[in-house]
């Protein structure tokens, strides 16, 4: 029997998110530290409402997570598809939110809390819900990364741009998994 790639790595999940491979290093002689993320959008391996997904108002769902390492400069937000093809996972992807944020409301603009809305998988500079082909279910990580400095990238930065200026500056992180199906 094959196992769905979400359900091989659960494990890897629930360990760190720097063991997914999708997370850069923390400075040397530091360990990561835990962030709880929650949402009263969703709860853990539950559905995204309908109107944050594409087939409904596409508008970000609230995200809360508790304080993160001391040391936090800056907060990323980020939104993955888990079962994306490789390189087009990003749906959302916000930069330099203030360390003394806690949370973002629902359909809230992220420099409320001093975030920068960077590009996303598609080259666009916004939010992309939940949108899997019909007949498929995915799921999607809304991750939250505390950096021991504030980014500074243009609003032209993507992924791989932002994940290399991140490389050496991971203090903390959490996730929180959702689902979507059509």
């Amino acid at each position: 029997m094959r196992l769905p790639r979400f359900l091989l790595a659960l494990p890897l999940l629930s360990a760190s998110c720097a063991a997914n491979g999708n997370l850069p290093a923390s400075p040397a002689g530091v360990i990561a530290e835990s962030i709880t993320v929650t949402s009263r959008s969703f709860s853990s391996g539950g559905a995204f409402p309908i109107d944050c997904t594409c087939d409904g108002k596409n508008t970000t769902p609230d995200v809360t997570w508790s304080s993160p390492p001391e040391a936090t400069q800056s907060l990323v937000l980020v939104l993955d598809d888990l079962e994306a093809p490789a390189g087009s996972g990003t749906r959302w992807l916000v930069l330099d939110v203030s360390a003394d944020a806690r949370s973002l409301a629902a359909g809230s603009d992220p420099a409320s809390i001093g975030g920068k809305v960077v590009l996303n998988d598609r080259k666009e500079a916004g939010y992309r819900g939940p949108c899997p082909s019909h007949h498929e279910a995915h799921h999607y990580a809304v991750r939250v990364i505390a950096l021991d400095r504030k980014l500074g990238l243009s609003d032209a930065a993507d992924r791989e741009r932002v994940n290399a200026a991140m490389e050496g500056h991971v203090l903390g992180s959490g996730e929180l998994i959702g689902t979507s199906s059509r």
